[in-house]
């Protein structure tokens, strides 16, 4: 839709949208900053309702990601995004942001595999192994940046987001592991766990698409921004509404399968992690 139809479909309603200046409020409105204090609002209840549930600890990664999230969005809304004080906030903040990441998949598995250590050891030491290649390949690729590049931003800020991209694009993986692990096995997890693994999900993808595209070359299409920037701060609402205290309690089984087949499933996957279990006590 057009930025002019809003204008023209007031104008036609309202005749004294034209009096007051309604067009110039419509193209001043700042989608962004719209979407920032969102995401602003629905962190801060999302952690607020988590403590006040008592079940912060559970998710305490989780729960600091969005503590820190809070400041780290507001200096967006606040700050000159243009600046050099915002420039050098979100250099030194990034770093914080990839390892908070990193810590809320491995949080993720815990919770989704934490009746199965075996299946979590293999998934942490594997994460660990691609998170090690993702920051070398990134160290090796710094060879054949221009020069021009390292003299408009710096070394470091060149390293970030190689760095991050790469790193997006392993966890992208590793969270597509988690959700075919959950579509295949018959699990019992409660509703939170199910409900934070799908909204982190869809979060995490939104967040890390523009740089994963961009590691790839390829070219993002014009407010495609913005539509991710949407998709995030809608997350954080449905983190708000989705998580409670009884949730904890409400047992979640996905997917239904017949009971025979559910049976067979689970003695392979109970096979599978008794195997990994005793490989990793080795």
């Amino acid at each position: 839709m057009s930025g002019a139809t809003p204008v023209l479909f007031f104008h036609s309603v309202f005749p004294l949208a034209t009096i007051i200046g309604w067009e110039r409020i419509v193209h001043q409105f700042d989608l962004s900053k719209f979407f920032q204090v969102i995401s602003v609002l629905g962190s801060a209840l999302t952690a607020y309702k988590l403590y006040q549930a008592r079940i912060h600890r559970r998710y305490r990664i989780f729960f600091a990601y969005l503590l820190f999230r809070i400041p780290y969005i507001s200096c967006a809304i606040f700050l000159d995004v243009a600046g050099t004080t915002y420039l050098w906030l979100f250099t030194k903040s990034e770093p914080i942001v990839m390892l908070f990441y990193v810590l809320i998949v491995l949080e993720l598995y815990r919770l989704v595999l934490e009746r199965y250590k075996g299946l979590y050891t293999l998934g942490r030491w594997a994460m660990g192994v691609a998170m090690a290649i993702a920051l070398s390949v990134s160290i090796l690729g710094l060879g054949g940046v221009a020069s021009a590049q390292v003299h408009k931003f710096s070394w470091w800020v060149i390293f970030e987001a190689k760095a991050e991209a790469r790193l997006d694009l392993a966890l992208v993986l590793f969270i597509l592991l988690i959700l075919l692990f959950l579509s295949r096995y018959p699990i019992r997890l409660n509703r939170n766990v199910v409900v934070h693994t799908i909204v982190y999900s869809v979060f995490f993808f939104a967040d890390s698409l523009g740089l994963v595209l961009w590691l790839f070359k390829t070219e993002v299409p014009v407010g495609l921004d913005k539509a991710l920037m949407g998709i995030a701060s809608a997350c954080a609402v449905a983190w708000w509404i989705g998580l409670t205290k009884k949730g904890e309690e409400v047992q979640v089984r996905l997917p239904s399968l017949g009971p025979g087949a559910e049976q067979r499933v689970m003695q392979q996957l109970e096979a599978l992690n008794a195997t990994l279990l005793k490989a990793s006590q080795k």
